[in-house]
Protein backbone atom coordinates (compact mmCIF):
# COMPACT_ATOMS: atom_id res chain seq x y z
CA UNK A 1 0.00 0.00 0.00
CA UNK A 2 1.54 3.58 -1.10
CA UNK A 3 2.36 6.39 1.53
CA UNK A 4 -0.40 8.91 2.06
CA UNK A 5 -0.16 12.20 3.87
CA UNK A 6 -3.09 13.02 6.21
CA UNK A 7 -3.88 16.35 7.96
CA UNK A 8 -5.87 15.97 11.19
CA UNK A 9 -7.30 19.31 12.33
CA UNK A 10 -8.74 19.55 15.80
CA UNK A 11 -10.87 22.95 16.43
CA UNK A 12 -10.94 22.48 20.10
CA UNK A 13 -12.08 24.89 22.82
CA UNK A 14 -8.82 26.87 23.68
CA UNK A 15 -6.24 25.81 20.90
CA UNK A 16 -6.25 25.26 16.83
CA UNK A 17 -4.38 22.39 16.19
CA UNK A 18 -3.34 20.64 13.07
CA UNK A 19 -1.42 17.05 12.89
CA UNK A 20 0.73 16.31 9.24
CA UNK A 21 1.28 12.42 8.97
CA UNK A 22 2.79 9.63 6.49
CA UNK A 23 0.80 6.52 6.78
CA UNK A 24 2.10 3.59 4.92
CA UNK A 25 1.28 0.02 6.16
CA UNK A 26 4.55 -0.56 6.77
CA UNK A 27 5.56 2.29 9.23
CA UNK A 28 1.93 2.84 10.26
CA UNK A 29 1.61 6.54 11.61
CA UNK A 30 4.56 8.94 11.34
CA UNK A 31 3.94 12.55 12.61
CA UNK A 32 5.67 14.98 9.79
CA UNK A 33 4.20 18.09 11.56
CA UNK A 34 1.92 19.68 14.61
CA UNK A 35 0.77 23.48 14.08
CA UNK A 36 -0.72 24.85 17.11
CA UNK A 37 -2.44 28.36 17.51
CA UNK A 38 -3.86 29.24 20.91
CA UNK A 39 -7.97 30.80 20.47
CA UNK A 40 -10.07 30.84 23.13
CA UNK A 41 -13.59 29.60 21.52
CA UNK A 42 -14.78 28.56 24.82
CA UNK A 43 -14.07 31.64 26.41
CA UNK A 44 -16.89 33.04 24.29
CA UNK A 45 -18.98 30.14 23.93
CA UNK A 46 -19.40 29.89 28.02
CA UNK A 47 -19.83 33.28 28.86
CA UNK A 48 -22.45 34.43 25.98
CA UNK A 49 -23.29 30.99 24.66
CA UNK A 50 -22.19 32.55 21.39
CA UNK A 51 -18.69 32.72 19.10
CA UNK A 52 -18.15 36.29 18.73
CA UNK A 53 -17.55 37.97 15.12
CA UNK A 54 -13.71 38.35 15.72
CA UNK A 55 -12.82 35.11 17.15
CA UNK A 56 -14.65 33.68 13.75
CA UNK A 57 -12.65 35.99 11.97
CA UNK A 58 -9.68 35.04 13.48
CA UNK A 59 -10.39 30.99 13.13
CA UNK A 60 -11.46 31.33 9.77
CA UNK A 61 -7.89 32.84 9.28
CA UNK A 62 -5.69 30.73 11.00
CA UNK A 63 -7.81 27.87 8.97
CA UNK A 64 -7.04 28.89 5.85
CA UNK A 65 -3.24 28.91 6.67
CA UNK A 66 -3.93 25.46 8.11
CA UNK A 67 -5.01 24.97 4.49
CA UNK A 68 -2.36 26.09 2.54
CA UNK A 69 0.18 23.68 4.96
CA UNK A 70 -1.69 21.00 4.15
CA UNK A 71 -0.79 21.82 -0.07
CA UNK A 72 2.98 22.19 1.28
CA UNK A 73 3.01 18.63 2.25
CA UNK A 74 0.54 17.45 -0.22
CA UNK A 75 -1.59 16.07 2.38
CA UNK A 76 -4.75 13.79 0.04
CA UNK A 77 -7.04 13.47 2.79
CA UNK A 78 -7.73 15.66 5.89
CA UNK A 79 -10.54 15.62 8.57
CA UNK A 80 -11.41 18.95 10.73
CA UNK A 81 -13.02 18.13 14.00
CA UNK A 82 -14.58 20.79 16.44
CA UNK A 83 -15.81 19.86 20.10
CA UNK A 84 -17.65 21.59 23.04
CA UNK A 85 -16.65 25.09 22.25
CA UNK A 86 -18.56 24.91 18.77
CA UNK A 87 -20.72 22.35 19.80
CA UNK A 88 -22.28 24.60 22.52
CA UNK A 89 -21.75 27.61 20.44
CA UNK A 90 -25.68 28.68 19.52
CA UNK A 91 -24.83 30.31 15.93
CA UNK A 92 -22.60 26.78 15.64
CA UNK A 93 -23.65 26.55 12.38
CA UNK A 94 -23.12 30.05 11.17
CA UNK A 95 -19.53 29.84 11.91
CA UNK A 96 -19.39 26.39 10.33
CA UNK A 97 -20.59 27.77 7.08
CA UNK A 98 -17.69 30.85 7.40
CA UNK A 99 -15.08 28.59 7.96
CA UNK A 100 -16.74 26.42 4.03
CA UNK A 101 -16.94 29.15 2.44
CA UNK A 102 -13.42 30.75 3.34
CA UNK A 103 -11.23 28.25 3.76
CA UNK A 104 -12.83 25.23 1.72
CA UNK A 105 -12.69 23.16 4.65
CA UNK A 106 -15.62 20.82 5.90
CA UNK A 107 -15.81 20.83 10.07
CA UNK A 108 -17.69 18.45 11.60
CA UNK A 109 -18.82 18.80 15.26
CA UNK A 110 -18.71 15.58 17.12
CA UNK A 111 -20.25 14.58 20.73
CA UNK A 112 -18.54 14.51 23.74
CA UNK A 113 -18.39 10.58 23.38
CA UNK A 114 -16.96 10.34 20.06
CA UNK A 115 -14.23 12.97 21.04
CA UNK A 116 -13.30 10.71 23.96
CA UNK A 117 -13.23 7.29 22.12
CA UNK A 118 -10.91 8.95 19.67
CA UNK A 119 -8.62 9.62 22.87
CA UNK A 120 -8.59 6.06 23.73
CA UNK A 121 -7.82 4.64 20.00
CA UNK A 122 -4.83 7.32 20.06
CA UNK A 123 -3.90 5.68 23.75
CA UNK A 124 -3.93 2.11 22.71
CA UNK A 125 -1.76 3.34 19.41
CA UNK A 126 0.94 4.99 22.03
CA UNK A 127 1.06 2.09 24.08
CA UNK A 128 1.39 -1.33 22.46
CA UNK A 129 0.74 -2.80 25.57
CA UNK A 130 -2.54 -1.18 25.99
CA UNK A 131 -4.73 -3.80 27.06
CA UNK A 132 -2.14 -5.16 29.87
CA UNK A 133 -2.25 -1.90 31.10
CA UNK A 134 -5.78 -1.89 31.49
CA UNK A 135 -6.26 -5.33 32.81
CA UNK A 136 -6.43 -4.04 36.14
CA UNK A 137 -8.32 -1.39 37.56
CA UNK A 138 -7.21 1.66 35.36
CA UNK A 139 -8.90 5.21 35.37
CA UNK A 140 -8.47 7.45 32.02
CA UNK A 141 -8.85 11.06 33.46
CA UNK A 142 -9.04 13.45 30.43
CA UNK A 143 -9.42 17.06 31.29
CA UNK A 144 -10.28 19.09 28.96
CA UNK A 145 -11.04 23.31 28.72
CA UNK A 146 -14.95 22.55 29.12
CA UNK A 147 -15.48 19.32 30.36
CA UNK A 148 -13.81 16.24 32.09
CA UNK A 149 -14.46 12.66 31.53
CA UNK A 150 -13.88 9.61 33.91
CA UNK A 151 -13.70 6.59 32.40
CA UNK A 152 -12.66 2.80 34.37
CA UNK A 153 -11.23 -0.14 32.59
CA UNK A 154 -11.02 -3.37 34.72
CA UNK A 155 -10.15 -6.95 32.98
CA UNK A 156 -9.64 -5.09 29.19
CA UNK A 157 -13.38 -3.35 29.12
CA UNK A 158 -14.61 -0.40 29.58
CA UNK A 159 -17.25 -0.53 32.26
CA UNK A 160 -18.28 3.18 32.91
CA UNK A 161 -17.62 6.50 31.80
CA UNK A 162 -19.33 10.08 33.10
CA UNK A 163 -18.44 13.64 31.77
CA UNK A 164 -18.65 16.45 34.18
CA UNK A 165 -18.39 20.11 34.07
CA UNK A 166 -15.08 20.78 35.05
CA UNK A 167 -13.43 21.74 32.27
CA UNK A 168 -10.31 24.22 33.39
CA UNK A 169 -11.69 27.24 31.34
CA UNK A 170 -15.22 26.51 32.97
CA UNK A 171 -13.79 26.64 36.31
CA UNK A 172 -11.31 29.71 35.78
CA UNK A 173 -13.99 31.51 34.42
CA UNK A 174 -15.92 31.44 37.71
CA UNK A 175 -13.03 31.51 40.07
CA UNK A 176 -11.94 34.58 38.08
CA UNK A 177 -15.43 36.38 38.47
CA UNK A 178 -14.75 36.02 42.66
CA UNK A 179 -11.51 38.29 42.04
CA UNK A 180 -9.70 36.60 44.85
CA UNK A 181 -6.25 35.32 46.26
CA UNK A 182 -4.58 32.53 44.46
CA UNK A 183 -5.03 30.79 48.38
CA UNK A 184 -8.68 31.33 47.96
CA UNK A 185 -8.83 30.44 44.61
CA UNK A 186 -7.03 27.06 45.41
CA UNK A 187 -9.63 26.59 47.97
CA UNK A 188 -12.31 27.32 45.35
CA UNK A 189 -11.39 24.88 43.25
CA UNK A 190 -10.96 22.42 45.59
CA UNK A 191 -14.65 22.51 46.87
CA UNK A 192 -15.97 22.71 43.46
CA UNK A 193 -14.26 19.78 42.44
CA UNK A 194 -15.12 17.64 45.62
CA UNK A 195 -18.50 18.20 45.33
CA UNK A 196 -18.66 16.69 41.79
CA UNK A 197 -16.57 14.07 42.96
CA UNK A 198 -18.48 12.90 46.14
CA UNK A 199 -21.71 12.27 43.85
CA UNK A 200 -19.37 10.54 41.23
CA UNK A 201 -17.97 8.01 43.93
CA UNK A 202 -21.04 7.04 45.21
CA UNK A 203 -22.26 6.05 41.93
CA UNK A 204 -18.98 4.36 40.45
CA UNK A 205 -16.44 3.66 42.57
CA UNK A 206 -17.59 2.36 45.78
CA UNK A 207 -15.40 -0.39 46.89
CA UNK A 208 -13.56 -0.38 43.31
CA UNK A 209 -9.85 -0.20 43.34
CA UNK A 210 -8.15 2.04 40.98
CA UNK A 211 -4.26 1.15 40.96
CA UNK A 212 -3.56 3.03 37.58
CA UNK A 213 -4.36 6.74 35.99
CA UNK A 214 -4.02 7.62 32.85
CA UNK A 215 -3.60 11.35 32.21
CA UNK A 216 -4.99 12.37 28.71
CA UNK A 217 -5.44 16.51 28.01
CA UNK A 218 -3.41 19.53 27.13
CA UNK A 219 -2.91 20.15 31.06
CA UNK A 220 -1.21 17.92 32.06
CA UNK A 221 1.04 17.59 29.10
CA UNK A 222 2.13 21.14 30.13
CA UNK A 223 2.09 20.43 34.04
CA UNK A 224 4.91 17.80 33.25
CA UNK A 225 7.04 18.65 29.92
CA UNK A 226 9.96 20.10 31.64
CA UNK A 227 10.23 17.85 34.68
CA UNK A 228 12.93 14.93 33.18
CA UNK A 229 15.86 16.79 32.61
CA UNK A 230 14.08 19.62 29.87
CA UNK A 231 12.19 15.83 28.28
CA UNK A 232 8.21 15.44 29.41
CA UNK A 233 7.66 12.70 31.94
CA UNK A 234 5.72 9.62 30.83
CA UNK A 235 5.02 8.31 34.72
CA UNK A 236 4.31 10.42 37.51
CA UNK A 237 4.91 9.15 40.84
CA UNK A 238 2.06 10.22 43.79
CA UNK A 239 5.03 11.81 45.79
CA UNK A 240 6.58 13.76 42.11
CA UNK A 241 3.20 14.74 41.89
CA UNK A 242 2.33 16.30 45.26
CA UNK A 243 5.63 18.39 45.24
CA UNK A 244 4.77 20.42 41.98
CA UNK A 245 1.38 20.73 42.84
CA UNK A 246 2.85 21.84 46.04
CA UNK A 247 5.11 24.29 44.23
CA UNK A 248 2.52 25.27 41.80
CA UNK A 249 0.36 26.20 44.42
CA UNK A 250 2.52 28.89 45.83
CA UNK A 251 2.33 30.28 42.62
CA UNK A 252 1.19 33.75 40.96
CA UNK A 253 0.52 33.75 37.10
CA UNK A 254 3.53 35.41 36.11
CA UNK A 255 5.42 32.81 38.38
CA UNK A 256 3.59 29.60 36.14
CA UNK A 257 3.89 31.55 32.94
CA UNK A 258 7.91 31.43 33.88
CA UNK A 259 8.01 28.43 35.02
CA UNK A 260 5.82 26.00 32.74
CA UNK A 261 7.10 28.09 29.84
CA UNK A 262 3.59 28.90 28.97
CA UNK A 263 0.96 32.12 27.27
CA UNK A 264 -0.13 34.19 30.64
CA UNK A 265 -3.63 33.38 29.77
CA UNK A 266 -2.53 29.39 29.27
CA UNK A 267 -0.89 29.80 33.15
CA UNK A 268 -4.05 30.81 34.64
CA UNK A 269 -5.76 27.44 33.35
CA UNK A 270 -2.89 25.17 35.27
CA UNK A 271 -3.90 25.76 38.68
CA UNK A 272 -7.66 24.23 37.79
CA UNK A 273 -6.41 21.01 36.35
CA UNK A 274 -3.95 20.37 38.94
CA UNK A 275 -6.63 20.54 41.58
CA UNK A 276 -8.67 17.81 40.16
CA UNK A 277 -5.74 15.51 39.63
CA UNK A 278 -5.14 16.63 42.91
CA UNK A 279 -8.56 15.72 44.59
CA UNK A 280 -8.44 12.80 41.71
CA UNK A 281 -5.45 10.86 43.33
CA UNK A 282 -6.97 11.58 46.91
CA UNK A 283 -10.34 10.25 45.87
CA UNK A 284 -8.65 6.97 44.60
CA UNK A 285 -5.72 6.03 46.31
CA UNK A 286 -4.08 5.67 42.75
CA UNK A 287 -0.09 5.84 43.27
CA UNK A 288 1.01 6.15 39.83
CA UNK A 289 -0.01 8.24 36.81
CA UNK A 290 0.81 7.75 32.92
CA UNK A 291 1.17 10.30 30.80
CA UNK A 292 0.95 8.99 26.66
CA UNK A 293 1.11 12.67 25.63
CA UNK A 294 -1.79 11.88 23.27
CA UNK A 295 -3.46 15.01 21.46
CA UNK A 296 -7.23 14.91 19.73
CA UNK A 297 -5.12 14.72 16.45
CA UNK A 298 -3.41 11.54 17.05
CA UNK A 299 -7.22 10.28 17.91
CA UNK A 300 -8.36 11.49 14.69
CA UNK A 301 -5.09 10.54 12.55
CA UNK A 302 -5.51 6.69 14.33
CA UNK A 303 -9.22 6.42 13.38
CA UNK A 304 -8.50 6.88 9.84
CA UNK A 305 -5.66 4.93 9.46
CA UNK A 306 -7.55 1.98 10.92
CA UNK A 307 -10.48 2.57 8.73
CA UNK A 308 -7.73 2.51 5.45
CA UNK A 309 -5.99 -0.44 7.29
CA UNK A 310 -2.83 1.14 7.50
CA UNK A 311 -2.43 -0.08 11.27
CA UNK A 312 -4.39 -2.72 13.23
CA UNK A 313 -5.72 -1.82 16.92
CA UNK A 314 -4.93 -4.99 18.98
CA UNK A 315 -7.87 -3.81 21.58
CA UNK A 316 -11.40 -4.37 20.72
CA UNK A 317 -13.18 -1.11 21.05
CA UNK A 318 -16.44 -2.34 20.05
CA UNK A 319 -16.73 -4.44 23.37
CA UNK A 320 -15.73 -1.55 25.26
CA UNK A 321 -19.46 -0.20 23.58
CA UNK A 322 -21.07 -3.54 25.04
CA UNK A 323 -19.20 -3.69 28.30
CA UNK A 324 -20.74 0.10 29.06
CA UNK A 325 -24.15 -1.25 27.95
CA UNK A 326 -24.14 -3.94 30.41
CA UNK A 327 -22.94 -2.25 33.19
CA UNK A 328 -26.25 0.93 32.72
CA UNK A 329 -28.20 -1.98 32.30
CA UNK A 330 -27.12 -4.00 34.91
CA UNK A 331 -27.64 -0.44 37.22
CA UNK A 332 -31.34 -0.10 35.80
CA UNK A 333 -31.86 -3.72 37.09
CA UNK A 334 -32.72 -5.33 33.78
CA UNK A 335 -33.37 -8.60 33.31
CA UNK A 336 -30.19 -10.20 32.42
CA UNK A 337 -31.22 -13.61 31.67
CA UNK A 338 -34.26 -12.47 29.35
CA UNK A 339 -32.32 -9.81 27.88
CA UNK A 340 -29.37 -12.06 26.81
CA UNK A 341 -32.10 -14.61 25.18
CA UNK A 342 -33.63 -11.67 23.10
CA UNK A 343 -29.86 -10.77 22.41
CA UNK A 344 -29.25 -14.30 21.57
CA UNK A 345 -32.73 -14.20 19.28
CA UNK A 346 -32.32 -11.17 17.33
CA UNK A 347 -28.65 -11.15 15.83
CA UNK A 348 -29.52 -14.66 14.80
CA UNK A 349 -32.02 -13.04 13.20
CA UNK A 350 -30.11 -10.16 12.06
CA UNK A 351 -27.80 -12.61 10.22
CA UNK A 352 -30.46 -14.71 8.61
CA UNK A 353 -31.57 -11.42 6.96
CA UNK A 354 -29.02 -10.01 5.12
CA UNK A 355 -29.91 -10.29 1.88
CA UNK A 356 -32.96 -8.65 2.88
CA UNK A 357 -32.08 -5.33 5.28
CA UNK A 358 -28.89 -4.59 3.59
CA UNK A 359 -27.26 -3.48 7.14
CA UNK A 360 -23.89 -4.05 8.15
CA UNK A 361 -21.47 -4.57 11.24
CA UNK A 362 -21.92 -0.62 12.92
CA UNK A 363 -26.30 -1.51 12.57
CA UNK A 364 -25.89 -4.89 13.84
CA UNK A 365 -23.75 -3.45 17.18
CA UNK A 366 -27.03 -0.33 17.44
CA UNK A 367 -29.07 -3.30 17.55
CA UNK A 368 -27.67 -4.90 20.34
CA UNK A 369 -26.71 -2.27 22.39
CA UNK A 370 -31.26 -1.82 22.13
CA UNK A 371 -31.34 -5.35 22.69
CA UNK A 372 -29.34 -4.75 26.56
CA UNK A 373 -31.00 -1.84 27.19
CA UNK A 374 -34.32 -2.24 26.16
CA UNK A 375 -35.82 -2.96 29.49
CA UNK A 376 -34.26 -0.16 31.59
CA UNK A 377 -36.83 1.94 31.52
CA UNK A 378 -38.84 -0.63 33.63
CA UNK A 379 -36.36 0.88 36.65
CA UNK A 380 -38.39 4.49 36.51
CA UNK A 381 -41.86 2.66 35.54
CA UNK A 382 -43.49 -0.08 34.38
CA UNK A 383 -46.37 1.34 32.95
CA UNK A 384 -44.65 4.29 30.88
CA UNK A 385 -41.14 1.75 30.50
CA UNK A 386 -40.41 2.55 26.83
CA UNK A 387 -40.71 6.56 27.30
CA UNK A 388 -38.31 6.53 30.53
CA UNK A 389 -36.19 3.84 28.95
CA UNK A 390 -35.82 6.48 25.65
CA UNK A 391 -35.05 9.64 28.12
CA UNK A 392 -32.50 7.32 29.45
CA UNK A 393 -30.52 6.44 27.00
CA UNK A 394 -30.58 10.17 25.73
CA UNK A 395 -28.98 11.24 28.93
CA UNK A 396 -26.23 8.67 29.51
CA UNK A 397 -23.10 9.00 27.22
CA UNK A 398 -22.32 5.86 25.24
CA UNK A 399 -18.71 6.21 24.85
CA UNK A 400 -17.98 5.23 20.81
CA UNK A 401 -21.30 6.04 19.79
CA UNK A 402 -21.97 9.41 18.18
CA UNK A 403 -25.13 11.01 19.47
CA UNK A 404 -26.99 10.17 16.71
CA UNK A 405 -26.32 6.50 17.04
CA UNK A 406 -27.79 7.15 21.16
CA UNK A 407 -30.64 8.47 19.30
CA UNK A 408 -31.22 6.06 17.13
CA UNK A 409 -31.20 2.70 19.80
CA UNK A 410 -33.32 4.96 22.23
CA UNK A 411 -36.29 5.45 19.64
CA UNK A 412 -35.82 1.52 18.69
CA UNK A 413 -36.10 1.30 22.25
CA UNK A 414 -39.26 3.67 22.18
CA UNK A 415 -40.96 2.18 19.77
CA UNK A 416 -40.49 -1.47 20.53
CA UNK A 417 -44.01 -1.12 22.66
CA UNK A 418 -45.44 1.37 20.88
CA UNK A 419 -46.99 1.73 17.54
CA UNK A 420 -44.73 2.73 14.61
CA UNK A 421 -45.40 6.60 13.62
CA UNK A 422 -42.74 7.21 10.48
CA UNK A 423 -43.79 10.77 10.38
CA UNK A 424 -43.58 11.56 13.88
CA UNK A 425 -40.67 10.67 14.65
CA UNK A 426 -38.13 13.81 15.24
CA UNK A 427 -34.60 13.18 15.73
CA UNK A 428 -32.70 16.09 17.32
CA UNK A 429 -29.76 15.56 15.61
CA UNK A 430 -28.99 16.68 12.08
CA UNK A 431 -25.97 15.79 9.93
CA UNK A 432 -24.55 13.48 8.33
CA UNK A 433 -24.42 9.27 9.72
CA UNK A 434 -22.03 6.74 8.35
CA UNK A 435 -24.94 4.37 8.36
CA UNK A 436 -27.59 3.94 5.60
CA UNK A 437 -27.21 5.73 2.83
CA UNK A 438 -26.46 9.34 3.03
CA UNK A 439 -27.54 10.47 6.50
CA UNK A 440 -30.73 12.35 5.77
CA UNK A 441 -33.61 11.79 8.20
CA UNK A 442 -35.44 9.77 6.19
CA UNK A 443 -33.16 7.55 5.73
CA UNK A 444 -32.20 7.72 9.32
CA UNK A 445 -35.79 6.48 9.94
CA UNK A 446 -35.73 4.03 8.31
CA UNK A 447 -32.70 2.32 9.65
CA UNK A 448 -34.79 2.85 12.91
CA UNK A 449 -38.02 1.03 11.63
CA UNK A 450 -35.77 -1.98 10.41
CA UNK A 451 -33.59 -2.31 14.19
CA UNK A 452 -37.63 -1.99 15.98
CA UNK A 453 -39.14 -4.22 13.53
CA UNK A 454 -36.06 -6.63 14.23
CA UNK A 455 -36.42 -6.09 18.28
CA UNK A 456 -40.14 -6.43 18.23
CA UNK A 457 -39.92 -9.69 16.68
CA UNK A 458 -36.88 -11.09 18.40
CA UNK A 459 -38.76 -9.91 22.20
CA UNK A 460 -41.90 -11.86 21.24
CA UNK A 461 -39.97 -15.04 21.28
CA UNK A 462 -39.53 -14.56 25.17
CA UNK A 463 -42.66 -13.51 26.25
CA UNK A 464 -42.57 -15.71 28.97
CA UNK A 465 -39.07 -14.95 30.13
CA UNK A 466 -38.51 -18.45 30.14
CA UNK A 467 -36.35 -19.61 27.43
CA UNK A 468 -38.80 -21.78 25.99
CA UNK A 469 -37.46 -21.37 22.32
CA UNK A 470 -33.34 -21.00 22.96
CA UNK A 471 -31.70 -23.59 20.68
CA UNK A 472 -34.54 -22.30 18.15
CA UNK A 473 -33.33 -22.12 14.23
CA UNK A 474 -33.95 -19.46 11.66
CA UNK A 475 -33.88 -19.49 7.88
CA UNK A 476 -35.52 -17.44 4.81
CA UNK A 477 -37.37 -20.00 2.96
CA UNK A 478 -39.50 -18.97 0.20
CA UNK A 479 -40.65 -15.17 1.24
CA UNK A 480 -40.66 -16.64 5.20
CA UNK A 481 -38.31 -16.20 8.08
CA UNK A 482 -39.09 -19.77 9.19
CA UNK A 483 -38.19 -20.39 12.56
CA UNK A 484 -37.82 -23.74 14.59
CA UNK A 485 -38.57 -24.92 17.57
CA UNK A 486 -38.37 -28.56 18.94
CA UNK A 487 -39.47 -27.20 22.33
CA UNK A 488 -41.33 -29.75 24.58
CA UNK A 489 -42.75 -26.67 26.31
CA UNK A 490 -45.77 -24.67 25.72
CA UNK A 491 -44.85 -21.59 23.44
CA UNK A 492 -48.53 -20.73 23.44
CA UNK A 493 -47.59 -17.31 24.47
CA UNK A 494 -44.74 -16.87 22.33
CA UNK A 495 -46.61 -18.17 19.60
CA UNK A 496 -49.67 -15.53 19.89
CA UNK A 497 -46.83 -12.91 20.20
CA UNK A 498 -44.66 -13.82 18.25
CA UNK A 499 -47.74 -13.64 15.11
CA UNK A 500 -49.34 -10.60 16.70
CA UNK A 501 -45.47 -8.68 15.75
CA UNK A 502 -45.42 -10.35 12.47
CA UNK A 503 -47.51 -7.71 10.27
CA UNK A 504 -44.90 -5.19 11.06
CA UNK A 505 -41.92 -7.47 10.55
CA UNK A 506 -43.46 -7.99 7.11
CA UNK A 507 -44.63 -4.41 5.95
CA UNK A 508 -40.19 -3.37 6.74
CA UNK A 509 -39.13 -6.59 4.56
CA UNK A 510 -41.23 -8.01 2.31
CA UNK A 511 -40.75 -11.52 4.71
CA UNK A 512 -43.22 -13.32 6.61
CA UNK A 513 -42.14 -14.45 10.01
CA UNK A 514 -43.31 -18.11 10.50
CA UNK A 515 -42.61 -19.87 13.78
CA UNK A 516 -43.06 -23.49 13.85
CA UNK A 517 -42.75 -26.00 16.55
CA UNK A 518 -41.41 -29.71 15.32
CA UNK A 519 -43.81 -32.70 16.85
CA UNK A 520 -42.31 -34.22 19.57
CA UNK A 521 -41.50 -38.15 18.78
Amino acid sequence: MAAQVFAAIDVGSFELEMGIYELSGKNGIRKLDHIRHVIALGRDTYNTGKISYEMTEELCQVLEDFTGIMKTYGAAEYRAYATSALREAKNSQIVLEQIRVRTGLTVRVISNSEQRFLGYKAIAVADEEFDSNIRQGTAILDVGFGSMQISLFDKNLLISTLNLPLGVLRIRGTVSALNTTVDRSKQIIGEMVESEFATYKKMYLKDREIKHLIGVGENILYLFRYENGGQPLRWVTRDQFDRLYDELAQMNEFEIEERFGVSREYAALLLPSAVIYKKFLELTGAEMIWIPGIRLCEGIVAEYAAERKFIKFKHNFNNDIISTSRNMAKRYKCLTAHSGMVEEFVLQMFDAMKRYHGLGARERLLLQIAVILHDCGKFVSVRNANECAYRLIMATEIIGLSHLEREIIANVVRYNIRDFEYDMIQLETEGTLSLGKNGKQEDVRLLIAKLTALLRQANSMDRSHCSKLAGCKMAVKENQLVVTTDSSEDISLEAASFEQKASFFEEIFGIRPVLKKKRSR
